[in-house]
């Protein structure tokens, strides 16, 4: 990071010498350019979209699982296998998937759904919604496995205690379980809204940003301008401006969301 941000202040294509000295020009130029900001709104989209989509997804999916259902391992299983996939071959997978004449859109007209066949990822309305599916498809087996391990921690005392007291299944979920889960569910919020910060493998192979930067996100901007384009110098700038983004909303989080959680886990001594 501190290379970055010393190129960062160069006009530098990574090959001659570096003596073009620029300043905060770069910087200057990515907040005035449409396709940063655009970047920047997109990352802002797919953060949004995991919380209020993934999060009760996951979390309804792991109170199911944790129930006592037949063939609930198989299920357990099936849920997870695609966050081991690679990024490279789930990206690759889908592409083809959502394919002009892939199996979505032959599946939609072999039923008569004709007019929701849709360019998937060449619509520039679509192809960042169509994105998220994609994420959602990868990572929703983390988040259920993580939930899944702090359901484990839940007292099925307290559980007992508030069925005799007559609280329904909903109310027990309510009252006791999702309290009791604070921790699991923050720290799941924290490593999405990172890893939606940094997202770069799905898009880069899936469309490159495209159409007409319809699913550009801060990493393929610094990627595209910084080795496609040659311009390492304001590539830098792009990946600094991620990494003061990323690092500013971890000390906010750490700050005032997680510092409950934190302050629970430390002891101090005693003299």
């Amino acid at each position: 990071m501190v290379l970055a941000g010393y190129y960062s202040l160069f006009n530098w294509n990574g090959l001659g010498p570096l003596d073009q000295f620029i300043g905060f020009d770069n910087y200057t130029r990515a907040a005035g350019d449409p396709v940063f900001r655009a970047a920047v709104g997109h990352n802002a989209l797919i953060v949004v979209l995991s919380i209020v989509v993934q999060l009760p997804l996951a979390l309804g999916l792991a109170l199911l699982l944790n129930r006592r259902l037949r063939g609930r391992a198989i299920l357990r299983m099936v849920l997870f296998a695609p966050y081991v996939l690679s990024e490279v071959v789930t990206a690759v997978a889908w592409q083809l998937i959502l394919q002009p004449s892939g199996p979505v859109n032959s599946l939609l007209e072999s039923v008569g759904l004709d007019g929701w066949a849709q360019l998937w990822l060449a619509d520039r309305d679509l192809v960042i919604y169509s994105l998220f599916i994609v994420i959602t498809w990868k990572y929703l087996g983390f988040g259920i496995v993580l939930f899944l391990a702090g359901l484990q921690g839940v007292p099925h005392e307290l559980l007992e205690a508030a069925t005799v007291d007559g609280a329904s299944a909903w109310q027990r979920t309510r009252h006791v379980v999702l309290p009791l889960l604070g921790p699991t569910i923050r720290i799941w919020v924290f490593l999405s809204v990172i890893g939606a910060l940094q997202l770069f493998d799905l898009v880069w192979i899936m469309t490159k940003g495209g159409p007409s930067n319809a699913s550009v996100t801060m990493a393929t901007f610094l990627i595209d301008r910084g080795f496609e384009r040659s311009q390492i110098g304001y590539g830098s700038a792009a990946a600094v401006l991620l990494f003061v983004i990323s690092f500013a909303f971890a000390l906010l989080y750490q700050r005032f969301v997680l510092r409950r959680d934190t302050e629970g886990a430390l002891t101090r001594s005693v003299r």
